[in-house]
């Protein structure tokens, strides 16, 4: 799903499995014409939910991702996701794990192992539905470390902000066009 939950929402029901120290977060909040049950079902299906890095774009410098999915296709505690591509020839790999999944309110994941990517290192993300009358109020949020390495450290202070942004208000947006 490549981009983990802000300081605002980590502590509602959120275990901390993965330590993040000097981590920075990104949160997207829409509207969306859909109960909290449709857009849970909706959003579980992890190719929906990341069909943003699925594509060449400007943001993914015209490379894509690829997704491979255990039994479980990331609708439970414990399943794996793995995702890999090329940027600029760079071989890309992440390997992610979902830590909460409680339809049709909350789910989470983070990244298991280093992650290679180039503006961002380890990762939380998750979402949080709230009701609203006949709609649902949906937050998607991302807390990220920044790279390891000195070339991608460097790069994040400028790129990782805007991908972060970039990726929450994807995941946002399209689930309210899709219900709209």
């Amino acid at each position: 799903m490549g981009c983990a939950f802000s300081g605002a929402n980590l502590g509602r029901g959120v275990r901390p499995h993965m330590m993040i120290s000097n981590s920075r977060s990104d949160e997207a909040i829409v509207e969306v014409h859909a109960t909290p049950e449709e857009l849970f079902d909706y959003l579980d299906d992890q190719t929906r939910l990341a069909s943003h890095m699925m594509n060449s774009s400007k943001m993914m410098i015209g490379g894509r991702m690829t997704y491979k999915f255990d039994e479980a296709n990331g609708r439970a505690v414990g399943s794996v996701i793995k995702m890999g591509g090329k940027i600029l020839g760079l071989e890309l790999h992440v390997e992610e794990v979902i830590t909460e999944h409680q339809r049709p309110t909350r789910k989470a994941w983070e990244t298991r192992g280093q992650p290679r990517i180039l503006i961002m290192g380890a990762y939380r993300m998750g979402f949080e539905i709230t009701p609203s009358g006949n709609q649902s109020n949906l937050s998607v949020n991302i807390r990220y470390e920044r790279p390891l390495s000195l070339t991608g450290r460097l790069l994040s202070h400028i790129l990782a902000p805007m991908y972060a942004r970039w990726c929450v208000t994807s995941m946002a947006t399209d689930a309210a066009h899709h219900f709209s």
